[in-house]
């Protein structure tokens, strides 16, 4: 079997996600995990799929040929054995330009991964200032104490405040 990764943009639409797992399905492949947003009036999507060698031309041609929508497709990697440790991290703060570089910077600097991120920044009226939240998973190397991660996120400012979600 044969792993993709499929980036999909498009102006959003009702049915897009139907006529894409459709696409899928008919041409042989089994969709395994997606992240799918709409932002701006697009449609943007991360999806994984699965398709057995003999069906992955026929597949990767259809995807081709969706209309309105940019499809890239990726090989996909084989699924490691071992399973490092993973966070999953609920970060607040006040938003400002550059606190998602700051983020990354400190989680990249511990050695760590981010390997999903969700954010929004959204009103927040008895702050004076737009309040910036994020959902993000970390994956931590072998050894690494989660408190090392957080304790560094929440050092960066003091409104930054991290929770652990399970």
């Amino acid at each position: 079997m044969q792993q993709l990764v499929l980036t999909v943009l498009g102006q959003d639409r009702p049915g897009l996600v139907e006529e894409l797992s459709s696409v899928i399905l008919d041409h042989h492949g089994n969709w395994l995990a997606s992240n799918l947003s709409h932002l701006a009036g697009k449609f943007a999507g991360i999806v994984q799929v699965e398709v057995a060698e003999e069906h992955l031309k026929e597949l990767q041609d259809a995807l081709q040929q969706s209309p309105h929508l940019e499809i890239r497709i990726e090989s996909g990697d084989k699924l490691a054995n071992d399973t490092p440790e993973c966070l999953n991290l609920a970060i607040t703060g006040n938003d400002r330009p550059g606190i998602v570089q700051e983020l990354a910077a400190v989680i990249r600097h511990k050695g760590a991964n981010i390997t999903h991120l969700t954010s929004k920044q959204q009103s927040a009226p008895n702050w004076g200032s737009p309040l910036f939240s994020a959902v993000a998973t970390v994956t931590l190397p072998a050894g690494m104490q989660r408190d090392v991660v957080i304790d560094a996120l929440e050092s960066i400012t003091p409104d930054v405040i991290v929770d652990i979600e399970s």
